[in-house]
Protein backbone atom coordinates (compact mmCIF):
# COMPACT_ATOMS: atom_id res chain seq x y z
CA UNK A 1 0.00 0.00 0.00
CA UNK A 2 1.12 3.29 -0.82
CA UNK A 3 2.49 5.68 1.88
CA UNK A 4 1.79 9.26 1.65
CA UNK A 5 5.29 10.30 1.80
CA UNK A 6 5.24 8.83 -1.57
CA UNK A 7 1.76 9.77 -2.75
CA UNK A 8 3.30 13.45 -2.48
CA UNK A 9 6.00 12.77 -3.96
CA UNK A 10 4.22 11.41 -6.92
CA UNK A 11 1.76 14.20 -6.72
CA UNK A 12 4.58 17.23 -6.82
CA UNK A 13 6.42 15.79 -9.69
CA UNK A 14 3.20 14.88 -12.09
CA UNK A 15 1.07 17.93 -10.85
CA UNK A 16 4.14 20.74 -9.56
CA UNK A 17 4.76 21.92 -12.72
CA UNK A 18 0.74 22.73 -13.56
CA UNK A 19 0.60 24.37 -10.62
CA UNK A 20 3.31 26.85 -10.10
CA UNK A 21 2.70 28.09 -14.34
CA UNK A 22 -1.33 28.75 -13.18
CA UNK A 23 0.04 30.38 -9.99
CA UNK A 24 2.43 32.47 -11.40
CA UNK A 25 1.37 33.12 -15.21
CA UNK A 26 3.73 30.83 -16.59
CA UNK A 27 6.83 31.45 -15.25
CA UNK A 28 7.90 29.49 -12.07
CA UNK A 29 10.26 32.14 -9.71
CA UNK A 30 13.16 31.78 -8.01
CA UNK A 31 15.82 33.64 -6.97
CA UNK A 32 17.97 33.67 -10.30
CA UNK A 33 15.08 35.08 -12.13
CA UNK A 34 14.22 37.30 -9.72
CA UNK A 35 17.80 38.77 -9.53
CA UNK A 36 17.96 38.16 -13.15
CA UNK A 37 15.06 40.86 -13.65
CA UNK A 38 16.69 42.50 -11.07
CA UNK A 39 19.55 43.54 -13.29
CA UNK A 40 17.70 44.94 -15.61
CA UNK A 41 16.77 47.75 -14.24
CA UNK A 42 18.09 50.93 -14.63
CA UNK A 43 19.76 53.83 -12.26
CA UNK A 44 19.56 51.84 -9.08
CA UNK A 45 21.03 53.05 -5.83
CA UNK A 46 21.03 51.62 -2.44
CA UNK A 47 21.37 53.65 0.77
CA UNK A 48 23.31 51.15 3.95
CA UNK A 49 23.54 52.24 7.40
CA UNK A 50 26.73 51.01 9.02
CA UNK A 51 28.43 49.37 5.78
CA UNK A 52 31.45 49.15 7.87
CA UNK A 53 31.04 44.94 8.01
CA UNK A 54 32.68 42.13 5.88
CA UNK A 55 29.08 40.86 5.08
CA UNK A 56 28.00 43.70 4.12
CA UNK A 57 30.73 44.76 1.80
CA UNK A 58 30.70 41.13 0.56
CA UNK A 59 27.32 41.56 -0.44
CA UNK A 60 28.18 44.96 -2.32
CA UNK A 61 30.42 43.44 -4.19
CA UNK A 62 28.28 40.80 -5.32
CA UNK A 63 25.86 43.53 -6.10
CA UNK A 64 28.03 45.65 -8.18
CA UNK A 65 29.42 42.33 -9.86
CA UNK A 66 25.91 41.71 -11.06
CA UNK A 67 25.81 45.46 -12.14
CA UNK A 68 22.31 45.58 -9.84
CA UNK A 69 23.02 48.96 -8.21
CA UNK A 70 25.42 51.54 -6.99
CA UNK A 71 25.54 51.94 -3.24
CA UNK A 72 26.25 54.73 -0.73
CA UNK A 73 28.34 53.20 2.06
CA UNK A 74 27.54 55.15 5.54
CA UNK A 75 29.42 54.89 8.92
CA UNK A 76 33.46 55.22 9.51
CA UNK A 77 34.75 55.42 6.28
CA UNK A 78 38.58 54.29 7.07
CA UNK A 79 37.21 51.32 7.73
CA UNK A 80 34.62 51.04 4.90
CA UNK A 81 37.33 51.95 2.45
CA UNK A 82 39.73 48.98 3.67
CA UNK A 83 37.00 46.64 3.51
CA UNK A 84 36.26 47.27 -0.32
CA UNK A 85 40.08 47.89 -1.13
CA UNK A 86 40.12 44.04 0.29
CA UNK A 87 36.82 42.86 -2.06
CA UNK A 88 38.35 44.62 -5.23
CA UNK A 89 35.06 46.62 -5.14
CA UNK A 90 35.11 49.15 -8.57
CA UNK A 91 35.32 52.59 -6.74
CA UNK A 92 33.22 54.41 -9.12
CA UNK A 93 30.31 52.26 -8.13
CA UNK A 94 30.37 53.51 -4.56
CA UNK A 95 30.00 56.83 -2.22
CA UNK A 96 31.98 56.51 0.89
CA UNK A 97 30.33 59.10 3.61
CA UNK A 98 32.09 59.45 6.84
CA UNK A 99 29.31 59.92 9.55
CA UNK A 100 30.06 59.16 13.35
CA UNK A 101 27.64 57.40 16.18
CA UNK A 102 24.99 54.78 15.22
CA UNK A 103 21.94 57.41 15.48
CA UNK A 104 23.75 59.42 13.04
CA UNK A 105 24.43 57.00 10.43
CA UNK A 106 21.13 55.43 10.38
CA UNK A 107 19.24 59.40 10.07
CA UNK A 108 21.80 59.58 7.13
CA UNK A 109 21.48 56.85 5.48
CA UNK A 110 17.48 57.20 6.06
CA UNK A 111 17.89 61.08 4.16
CA UNK A 112 19.74 59.61 1.28
CA UNK A 113 16.35 57.83 0.20
CA UNK A 114 14.62 60.56 1.66
CA UNK A 115 16.20 63.24 -0.66
CA UNK A 116 15.93 61.07 -3.60
CA UNK A 117 19.72 60.24 -3.23
CA UNK A 118 18.69 56.51 -3.10
CA UNK A 119 15.99 53.94 -4.26
CA UNK A 120 16.65 51.58 -1.61
CA UNK A 121 17.72 51.72 2.50
CA UNK A 122 19.36 48.75 4.13
CA UNK A 123 20.62 48.32 7.40
CA UNK A 124 24.55 47.18 7.82
CA UNK A 125 26.23 47.09 11.21
CA UNK A 126 23.76 49.27 12.79
CA UNK A 127 21.43 48.16 16.29
CA UNK A 128 17.88 47.27 14.71
CA UNK A 129 16.08 49.47 17.39
CA UNK A 130 18.19 52.73 15.97
CA UNK A 131 17.49 51.30 12.57
CA UNK A 132 13.91 51.71 13.11
CA UNK A 133 14.16 54.71 14.92
CA UNK A 134 15.68 56.52 11.99
CA UNK A 135 12.86 54.94 9.49
CA UNK A 136 9.96 55.82 11.36
CA UNK A 137 11.37 59.38 12.78
CA UNK A 138 8.10 61.73 11.59
CA UNK A 139 10.87 64.42 10.61
CA UNK A 140 13.60 62.66 8.41
CA UNK A 141 12.07 59.04 8.18
CA UNK A 142 9.92 57.28 5.85
CA UNK A 143 6.95 56.79 7.68
CA UNK A 144 3.65 56.94 5.57
CA UNK A 145 0.22 56.29 6.59
CA UNK A 146 0.58 52.74 5.94
CA UNK A 147 1.30 49.76 8.41
CA UNK A 148 4.84 48.84 8.22
CA UNK A 149 5.30 44.96 7.51
CA UNK A 150 7.82 42.18 6.81
CA UNK A 151 8.28 40.36 3.53
CA UNK A 152 10.59 36.99 3.36
CA UNK A 153 10.55 34.61 0.39
CA UNK A 154 12.40 31.36 1.11
CA UNK A 155 14.05 29.11 -1.66
CA UNK A 156 13.68 25.92 -0.25
CA UNK A 157 15.16 22.44 -1.65
CA UNK A 158 13.07 20.28 -3.63
CA UNK A 159 10.57 22.43 -4.06
CA UNK A 160 9.87 24.39 -7.44
CA UNK A 161 8.86 27.41 -6.35
CA UNK A 162 9.25 30.34 -3.70
CA UNK A 163 7.07 30.69 -0.67
CA UNK A 164 6.64 33.73 1.18
CA UNK A 165 5.90 34.01 5.29
CA UNK A 166 4.54 37.39 6.34
CA UNK A 167 5.00 38.64 9.35
CA UNK A 168 7.52 37.26 10.80
CA UNK A 169 9.05 40.27 12.28
CA UNK A 170 7.48 43.87 13.05
CA UNK A 171 3.62 42.85 14.68
CA UNK A 172 3.25 40.68 17.44
CA UNK A 173 -0.49 40.78 17.29
CA UNK A 174 -1.94 41.68 14.37
CA UNK A 175 -5.51 43.35 14.67
CA UNK A 176 -7.99 42.12 11.80
CA UNK A 177 -7.34 45.64 9.74
CA UNK A 178 -3.32 45.35 10.48
CA UNK A 179 -3.73 41.63 8.48
CA UNK A 180 -5.65 43.15 5.80
CA UNK A 181 -2.47 45.82 5.34
CA UNK A 182 -0.29 42.76 5.87
CA UNK A 183 -1.55 41.23 3.17
CA UNK A 184 -1.31 44.26 0.79
CA UNK A 185 1.76 44.95 1.20
CA UNK A 186 3.21 41.54 1.03
CA UNK A 187 0.72 40.93 -2.49
CA UNK A 188 2.21 44.55 -3.65
CA UNK A 189 5.70 43.32 -3.19
CA UNK A 190 5.28 39.92 -4.75
CA UNK A 191 3.22 41.45 -7.93
CA UNK A 192 6.71 43.67 -8.27
CA UNK A 193 8.76 40.48 -8.72
CA UNK A 194 6.52 38.44 -11.31
CA UNK A 195 3.55 37.40 -9.03
CA UNK A 196 -0.14 37.86 -11.22
CA UNK A 197 -1.95 36.73 -8.36
CA UNK A 198 -0.87 35.36 -5.48
CA UNK A 199 -2.37 32.60 -3.09
CA UNK A 200 -2.46 33.97 0.04
CA UNK A 201 -3.13 31.19 2.87
CA UNK A 202 -4.38 32.68 5.99
CA UNK A 203 -2.88 30.45 8.87
CA UNK A 204 -4.26 28.82 11.96
CA UNK A 205 -3.80 25.37 14.08
CA UNK A 206 -7.10 23.93 12.63
CA UNK A 207 -8.86 24.43 8.99
CA UNK A 208 -12.52 25.01 10.31
CA UNK A 209 -13.53 28.04 12.08
CA UNK A 210 -13.15 27.96 16.40
CA UNK A 211 -14.99 31.08 17.80
CA UNK A 212 -12.24 30.65 20.66
CA UNK A 213 -9.17 30.90 18.00
CA UNK A 214 -9.17 34.73 17.41
CA UNK A 215 -6.88 33.44 14.27
CA UNK A 216 -9.04 31.34 12.43
CA UNK A 217 -11.83 33.77 12.94
CA UNK A 218 -9.49 36.20 11.09
CA UNK A 219 -8.76 34.28 8.49
CA UNK A 220 -12.78 33.50 7.60
CA UNK A 221 -13.52 37.25 7.75
CA UNK A 222 -10.44 37.94 5.25
CA UNK A 223 -11.32 35.44 3.30
CA UNK A 224 -14.72 37.18 2.88
CA UNK A 225 -13.05 39.93 2.41
CA UNK A 226 -10.87 39.42 -0.57
CA UNK A 227 -14.25 37.79 -2.09
CA UNK A 228 -16.28 40.92 -2.02
CA UNK A 229 -13.02 43.28 -3.63
CA UNK A 230 -12.02 44.36 -0.44
CA UNK A 231 -8.39 42.42 -0.39
CA UNK A 232 -7.50 42.52 -4.55
CA UNK A 233 -4.73 41.58 -6.62
CA UNK A 234 -4.68 38.31 -5.06
CA UNK A 235 -6.48 35.18 -3.74
CA UNK A 236 -6.95 34.94 0.13
CA UNK A 237 -8.56 31.57 1.75
CA UNK A 238 -8.83 30.62 5.22
CA UNK A 239 -7.89 29.22 7.65
CA UNK A 240 -5.57 27.21 6.67
CA UNK A 241 -3.15 24.74 8.63
CA UNK A 242 0.40 24.62 7.70
CA UNK A 243 -0.07 20.95 5.78
CA UNK A 244 -3.15 22.19 4.02
CA UNK A 245 -1.89 25.33 2.65
CA UNK A 246 1.21 24.02 1.19
CA UNK A 247 0.56 20.03 0.49
CA UNK A 248 -2.05 19.06 -2.06
CA UNK A 249 -2.53 15.62 -0.74
CA UNK A 250 -2.71 17.01 2.78
CA UNK A 251 -5.53 19.30 1.71
CA UNK A 252 -7.35 16.53 -0.58
CA UNK A 253 -7.29 13.83 2.56
CA UNK A 254 -8.87 16.68 4.56
CA UNK A 255 -11.66 17.72 1.79
CA UNK A 256 -10.34 21.34 1.32
CA UNK A 257 -11.27 22.31 -2.17
CA UNK A 258 -10.10 25.64 -2.62
CA UNK A 259 -7.85 27.81 -5.37
CA UNK A 260 -5.29 28.03 -2.41
CA UNK A 261 -5.15 25.17 -0.45
CA UNK A 262 -2.01 23.23 -1.48
CA UNK A 263 -0.24 25.53 -3.59
CA UNK A 264 -0.26 28.69 -1.32
CA UNK A 265 2.56 31.39 -2.49
CA UNK A 266 2.01 33.22 0.03
CA UNK A 267 1.64 32.29 4.07
CA UNK A 268 0.23 34.88 6.74
CA UNK A 269 1.13 33.88 10.04
CA UNK A 270 -1.05 35.47 12.88
CA UNK A 271 0.84 36.42 15.26
CA UNK A 272 4.89 36.92 15.59
CA UNK A 273 6.09 33.61 17.49
CA UNK A 274 4.56 31.70 14.50
CA UNK A 275 6.18 33.74 12.25
CA UNK A 276 9.70 33.60 14.02
CA UNK A 277 9.39 29.85 14.19
CA UNK A 278 8.06 29.50 10.69
CA UNK A 279 11.17 31.24 9.46
CA UNK A 280 13.72 29.99 11.41
CA UNK A 281 12.35 26.39 10.67
CA UNK A 282 13.02 26.83 7.05
CA UNK A 283 15.82 28.04 7.42
CA UNK A 284 17.32 25.66 9.68
CA UNK A 285 15.70 22.36 9.32
CA UNK A 286 15.14 22.68 5.49
CA UNK A 287 18.22 24.51 4.70
CA UNK A 288 16.44 27.48 2.70
CA UNK A 289 17.95 30.46 1.50
CA UNK A 290 16.20 33.84 2.36
CA UNK A 291 15.11 37.00 1.18
CA UNK A 292 13.41 39.39 3.22
CA UNK A 293 12.24 43.10 3.14
CA UNK A 294 10.27 46.26 5.11
CA UNK A 295 7.37 46.84 3.02
CA UNK A 296 5.00 49.62 3.51
CA UNK A 297 7.62 52.51 4.03
CA UNK A 298 8.18 55.24 0.90
CA UNK A 299 10.80 52.94 -0.26
CA UNK A 300 11.74 49.20 0.54
CA UNK A 301 13.28 48.53 3.51
CA UNK A 302 16.56 45.42 3.56
CA UNK A 303 16.62 44.72 7.14
CA UNK A 304 18.94 42.16 7.35
CA UNK A 305 20.81 39.99 10.10
CA UNK A 306 23.76 39.99 11.24
CA UNK A 307 23.44 36.44 10.38
CA UNK A 308 22.52 36.38 7.13
CA UNK A 309 25.13 35.50 4.30
CA UNK A 310 26.41 37.46 1.62
CA UNK A 311 24.30 35.85 -1.11
CA UNK A 312 20.62 36.35 1.36
CA UNK A 313 21.42 40.21 1.55
CA UNK A 314 22.03 39.84 -2.19
CA UNK A 315 18.69 38.09 -2.76
CA UNK A 316 17.33 40.57 -0.39
CA UNK A 317 18.92 43.61 -2.34
CA UNK A 318 17.44 42.55 -5.32
CA UNK A 319 13.49 41.54 -4.30
CA UNK A 320 13.54 45.24 -2.83
CA UNK A 321 15.25 46.78 -6.08
CA UNK A 322 12.30 45.32 -7.97
CA UNK A 323 9.49 46.55 -5.37
CA UNK A 324 10.84 49.82 -5.64
CA UNK A 325 11.09 50.25 -9.16
CA UNK A 326 7.91 48.85 -10.28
Amino acid sequence: MMNDGLKRFQYWNVNCIDINEASLGGTRMNFERMLAKAKQLDGCTVSIAGAADVEVIRAVKLATDHGLSRFILIGDAREIKRLCDDEGIDEAAIDILHVKGEADVAKRATLAVKNGEADVLMKGMVATSTFMKAVLSRETGLRTSRTLSHVALFQIPNRERLIGVTDAAIHIAPTLEEKVDIIHNAVGAMRDIGYESPKVAAIGAVEVVNPQMTATVDAALLTQMNRRGQIKGCVVDGPLALDNAVDMVAAKQKGIDSDVAGQADLLLVPYIEVGNVLYKSIMYFAGASVAAIVVGATAPVVLTSRADTAEAKLYSLAFALLHAKN
